[in-house]
């Protein structure tokens, strides 16, 4: 006979997390098959090797966000201000041989960045962030508009997307052509945009047209993203659990796989609530790794995925 609940100490009361102590985010793959992923919650920097030793890059990170090898195989960060204090709402560059930090940007226009969340680069060292906010404290934010930036090699920061063209702007990839700009719009208000762009770009870096290439809505939209050879998105997106009353659990968690002409081609299902962000490593660049919630999953895929890899 199965035993009552409500009889018991616990008289049935539901069971609820306390707290966590983890929300992984931003993987990104060096030239020797270590994976950096960002622990937002713990405000740390982890590694994985290619042996499967996990270690801590760094402490103390400024609620560190997105990450990205660019050609000299330096680690460019953003670091948010979401997910607790400290949070230093700037873009770092990191010489990995060093530890040497270097702040590429933490100010437009003379005022703090909302809180930088994912980044990018093409062929020609250019660096692009997102820069929205998701804390619905937004007392201290020094600027009203929520856009996408880009970082010239010289230095100088130009805001490419503002609003109304963009929400939310979270992750984003950038074409092997440097001619597309891919941006996912993702507001978790009622009535919000969960919208995937593809941005045209002109010689300069700068976003001239813009079309839709698939919508979340009213599921929970996109979060990070990645391309492979072939030109596909490989989106991170879903719920299990709905958060409030502008997601629906439509869709389930999982890595969306969408061509460039928005079309849906598979889903790859991931068995955690939320899903954040992904990368491609391996040698052959077919082993897909996906934060998640408090774990860093992995899994192999048919297509090779595309980066600016380091030199």
């Amino acid at each position: 006979m199965s035993p009552d609940p409500q009889s018991g100490p616990s008289a049935g009361a539901a069971v609820e997390a306390a707290t966590f102590v983890a929300f992984l985010e931003g993987p990104a793959v060096d030239a020797h098959g270590t994976v950096y992923f960002s622990d937002l919650r713990g405000n740390r920097i982890m590694t994985l090797t290619a042996d499967g030793e996990l270690g801590i890059f760094r402490e103390d990170a400024g609620r560190a966000n997105g990450n990205v090898f660019d050609r000299q195989g330096r680690l460019v960060t953003c670091e948010g201000a979401e997910h607790g204090p400290r949070g230093r709402r700037r873009v770092t560059r990191t010489d990995i041989a060093t530890g040497e930090v270097e702040v590429l940007a933490d100010r437009y226009e003379g005022g703090r960045l909302n809180s930088p969340n994912d980044v990018t680069v093409d062929t020609q060292g250019r660096l692009y962030f997102t820069d929205p906010r998701y804390d619905a404290d937004r007392s201290d934010l020094e600027l009203d508009v929520e856009g996408v930036y880009r970082i010239d090699p010289d230095g100088f920061v130009t805001r490419i997307i503002g609003q109304p063209e963009v929400e939310k702007p979270n992750g984003l990839a950038i074409t092997p052509d440097d001619r597309v700009l891919y941006v996912i719009d993702s507001n978790h208000a009622v009535g919000g945009r969960r919208m995937v762009w593809a941005f045209a770009l002109d010689a300069g870096g700068n976003a001239v047209d813009r079309r839709p290439v698939y919508d979340f809505a009213p599921g929970r939209g996109g979060d990070g993203m990645e391309l492979d050879v072939d030109g596909n998105l490989y989106v991170c997106a879903g719920i299990l659990t709905q958060r409030g009353p502008g997601e629906t659990t439509l869709n389930p968690p999982g890595v969306y796989v969408i061509t460039p002409s928005g079309e849906l081609v598979e889903r790859i299902p991931i068995p955690q609530d939320v899903i954040t962000n992904c990368c491609f490593g391996g040698s052959d660049k077919r082993t897909l790794y996906v934060t998640a919630g408090h774990m860093l999953y992995r899994t192999r895929v048919n297509v090779p995925g595309y980066h600016v890899h380091p030199d």
